[in-house]
């Protein structure tokens, strides 16, 4: 079976069939992501991370992430800084001048006598030779790369105005073979862990609004189930399990039901269902395909893709039932609507042509912007800022991870080191 691919037949957003053998698997232990950027801001703010003083080790740990985490984002241009600084330490603004530099970050770890470490940061404006925001951070050697993502979602928020989404997670699917896993990495793809892995197919997670939890389609029982699974415990649950297939599952913002696409009464439709598998109630009545729902921000809409006028369009239906409305008009092909976390605008895959490009569509004024130039994309996930998209795409005939920027600016691209594909993205919430 080829790996389930949305954007080969319509008909498959709706109902996937699987093959292959059972039972699980040793995890795919290798299979971290690597990212490129490809592409970044038209303005990169230059910045200074200068070594940092004290347990050295632990310190040029914590740099290397955060400057590789600043660089990634296509917002910043990495100046030398010669000299470590502390920070209490006043730099040498007319030497950082020199250099190009507009921000300067300088640190201390310092160990504590219980095996812990206290890293203390100076974040300083270098034209105008002052500091801007100091931050401290307690943490154990284990805890670096986490502490280094920390730090560069403080120096990211102080000086763009917005949260830093560096120390969020994405959600993933591998196959390797007739291997599949569900695995959870940081951002920028490393510390990957494996929440499921099978000879069956896995599909379309979903976080939940807090984090905690991730819903996905397994075909384990030789048929596609929705189950709840506790990313804490390791325990899960089945949502749905009713005749035919389940599929699609979508969260609800305050994480107490879910969207989901049935075919127990024919034809794939779109119900609500509890996050515990209770209280199902179908949503609209459709003689066309209704699939991948996705809830508003606000809780109060339900954006979906359906082909009941005729092409798969996007159309938009009250949580309370009703008549639906058709989102998109331009182009015979629009699919997997997602929300920007402000509720402001859309990403979605259109076809131009015979190719798959990730779509942003501004609800307000409608004006759509193309986002990527490959050929094969799908399955984009906002990050928690909005200002990022994550999607699965094809490069040689492999499936690889990519992100863009809402501007279209920043590209960067994530791939495992195995012959693996890497599909179905979905980021992961701030950290509540």
């Amino acid at each position: 079976m080829k790996y389930p691919n949305t954007l080969h037949k319509f008909v498959r957003l709706g109902v996937l069939l699987a093959a292959g053998g059972t039972g699980l698997f040793t995890p795919l232990s290798h299979a971290q992501l690597v990212v490129d950027v490809t592409g970044a801001g038209s303005t990169r703010l230059p910045i200074a991370i200068a070594d940092f003083t004290g347990e050295r080790v632990v310190g040029n740990a914590l740099t290397s992430v955060v400057r590789a985490d600043l660089e990634r984002s296509g917002l910043f241009k990495l100046v030398d800084a010669p000299t470590p600084v502390g920070a209490g330490d006043t730099p040498s603004y007319a030497d950082l001048k020199t250099r190009g530099a507009d921000a300067l970050l300088g640190g201390t770890v310092t160990a504590a006598s219980d095996g812990r470490y206290e890293t203390r940061l100076n974040l300083s404006d270098v034209p105008k030779q002052a500091s801007i925001a100091t931050q401290s951070y307690a943490h154990t050697s284990v805890q670096l790369r986490t502490t280094a993502h920390r730090i560069a979602d403080f120096v990211y928020s102080k000086l763009t105005g917005e949260p830093g989404i560096f120390s969020t997670r994405i959600a993933y699917i591998v196959k390797l073979g007739g291997r599949y896993e569900l695995q959870i990495a940081d951002a920028d793809g490393g510390n990957s862990q494996s929440a499921l892995a099978s000879h069956e197919s896995i599909i379309s997670p979903a976080w939940s609004p807090d984090g905690s939890k991730l819903a996905y389609v397994s075909f384990e029982a030789k048929k596609p189930v929705i189950y709840v699974h506790d990313l804490a415990t390791g325990r899960r649950h089945v949502a749905a399990n009713f005749k035919g297939s389940n599929s699609a599952p979508a969260w609800s913002p305050d994480g107490l039901q879910l969207a989901v696409v049935l075919t127990k009464e024919g034809g794939s439709q779109i119900f609500l269902v509890g996050a515990d598998g209770s209280g199902l109630r179908r949503l609209a009545v459709s003689s066309g395909i209704d699939t991948e729902p996705r809830f508003s921000p606000d809780g109060g809409s339900i954006y979906f893709s359906s082909d009941r006028g005729g092409s798969p369009q996007i159309y938009r239906i009250s949580v309370a039932g009703g008549q639906a409305e058709r989102i998109t008009f331009e182009g015979n092909y629009n699919v997997t609507p997602r929300l920007s976390p402000d509720g402001n605008s859309m990403a979605y895959i259109t076809r131009v042509g015979s190719l798959f490009h990730v779509a942003l569509m501004d609800l307000a004024s409608k004006q759509i912007t193309i986002l990527t130039d490959s050929a094969k994309d799908e399955s984009p996930s906002f990050a928690p800022n909005g200002r990022m998209i994550v999607y699965a795409t094809e490069v040689n005939g492999r499936g690889v991870l990519a992100a863009v920027s809402v501007d279209g600016r920043v590209k960067q691209r994530l791939s495992s080191a195995l012959a693996a594909d890497v599909r179905e993205p979905a980021w992961a919430p701030f950290n509540r």
